[in-house]
């Protein structure tokens, strides 16, 4: 195990404890050995900025991992959309061996990175697509396919409920990571969708330990979505 990952193994770990959570090694390691991948990769590619390279545990491995608590049951098949260097899908795939998915970005390059990670992490339960989720061809691949769909990229929510709604079976759920204030954007979504919008819940992702009172404005929000 190269030094880095070490680290980034001890820095994931430590965040487990600290937040309650008796963390599985073999998890742990995998989410590690993603960072470091993620880092080494990042020098030739721009996956993650490059001033939060440094934070790449806390801002980026371990919030995609975090998020994994919330995620309602028996859901089975999830799409990371606008997936970038692979986040949250790779993260939620390690959390959770039992759900398949598939992660989609339309910058090739970037899909080609995370096709790499995938390999190099011998992950079975994931695959990645270079495409736009709003075309056509793609729509006709994956109709009704999904009940969970994810994105940490900044598509608005009244967009993200667009492209989910052709792509999730009769019930699914859209989660998307978010910062700063959503109320407007939530609003939007609610008011053009209110006929499929079923429930709607905005999580405050609290955690320790410099993030008790969540500062940093990190947001989880989950709608419930119904055809």
């Amino acid at each position: 195990m190269r030094a880095a990952q070490e680290q980034y193994l001890k820095h994931l770990t430590s965040l487990y404890w600290e937040n309650g959570y008796n963390p599985d090694t073999t998890q742990m390691e995998r989410l590690a050995h993603f960072a470091d991948l993620v880092a080494e990769k990042n020098e030739v590619l721009n996956l993650v900025s490059r001033k939060d390279i440094e934070s790449i545990i806390e801002n980026h491995v371990f919030i995609s991992s975090y998020i994994t608590k919330h995620i309602p049951e028996r859901c089975t098949k999830f799409i990371d959309i606008g997936t970038g260097g692979g986040f949250p899908g790779i993260p939620v795939a390690i959390m959770r061996p039992d759900l398949r998915g598939v992660l989609v970005d339309s910058i090739a390059k970037k899909t080609a990175a995370v096709a790499e990670f995938i390999e190099r992490l011998m992950m079975s339960n994931i695959i990645v697509e270079n495409a736009r989720v709003e075309d056509e061809a793609f729509i006709q691949k994956y109709t009704g396919q999904f009940d969970l769909v994810f994105s940490r990229a900044t598509v608005p929510l009244i967009m993200l409920v667009k492209y989910a709604l052709p792509l999730i079976k009769d019930k699914g759920y859209v989660m998307a990571l978010k910062g700063g204030d959503v109320t407007e954007e939530h609003k939007k979504a609610q008011m053009k969708y209110t006929p499929f919008i079923k429930k709607s819940t905005v999580f405050e992702l609290h955690y320790k330990p410099g993030n008790i009172k969540n500062v940093k404005e990190k947001k989880l929000v989950v709608l419930e979505l119904v055809k």
